[in-house]
């Protein structure tokens, strides 16, 4: 690792003032930051540990949804009762990210801050409508949010305060895992409300975490998966590496698709 300073604020205010330093960075769980530093893939001037701050941690209940502090840790969403009653599709998902260490340390900020193009939790903050609250008093929609792989709204030093997410009727996420990382070769998050279905997809795009607008349709029409024969995703800006084809990422999204509705119907 590089040479830098560190810094561990009691308080959301003390974090936000260290961030204001020349190429701060924000260390959440570490589960992606750590290795990043290790292999001198960032050299951040000051580490910001947000590990100390009790506000941003925790689950409760507002306004009809189910809010997630952004520094609530993976194993915690996937043993809330909250979660658990409201939202099961949303403690299944986080009870399988990566293997127990991870669910231990990883944050659901540090997930959608990274915005890693194969993570799990941007399907169900898309997938769900959610909303996301900063640091900078912004309330994010879930559509505006996610802007390309690695990138999201956040400007330079704005935090990831909670996560709001609505009730669905019916949700479920399922995922096609890369055995070695445990991240999704290709995840989809299909929720059903009273205005629609969103079905959102991750680990498939070169794009990051999306939206399929055809699968929504037809969902929208009849929420079984016989909507869905016939309807097939493009291969045109999948992901092509070692683990699969572009044409193999598109089949896997029916695939999936079809596994979540099933298991939320």
């Amino acid at each position: 690792m590089y040479a830098f300073d560190y810094t561990r604020p009691a308080s959301l205010a003390e974090a936000i003032e260290a961030m204001r330093g020349d190429e701060a960075k924000a260390l959440a769980g570490g589960q992606t930051l750590i290795p990043t530093l290790k292999q001198r893939l960032a050299s951040p001037a000051t580490l910001v540990d947000l590990t100390g701050i009790t506000e941003i941690r925790g689950i409760c209940l507002k306004d009809g949804a189910v809010s997630v502090g952004a520094g609530t840790r993976h194993a915690e969403v996937a043993a809330s009762a909250d979660v658990r009653r409201l939202i099961p599709a949303l403690s299944h998902l986080a009870g399988h990210i990566g293997d127990p260490q991870v669910r231990n340390r990883g944050t659901l900020g540090g997930s959608l801050a990274n915005n890693d193009p194969s993570a799990c939790y941007p399907a169900a903050v898309l997938g769900l409508g959610a909303t996301v609250h900063t640091s900078a008093g912004r309330a994010i929609a879930a559509d505006d949010y996610f802007q390309g792989m690695f990138t999201t709204a956040l400007d330079e030093g704005e935090l990831i305060t909670s996560v709001d997410f609505p009730v669905p009727e019916k949700a479920a996420y399922m995922k096609f895992v890369q055995p070695a990382s445990r991240f999704a070769l290709t995840g989809v998050f299909v929720a059903k409300f009273a205005g629609g279905v969103r079905v959102a997809v991750t680990g498939a795009s070169e794009g990051g975490v999306f939206r399929w607008a055809e699968a929504e349709a037809a969902l929208g029409r009849s929420f079984a998966v016989g909507a869905l024969d016939g309807v097939e995703a493009s291969p045109d800006g999948m992901i092509g590496d070692l683990h699969g084809t572009p044409e193999y990422r598109a089949h896997l999204v029916g695939v999936m698709t079809r596994r979540a509705v099933e298991a939320a119907a």
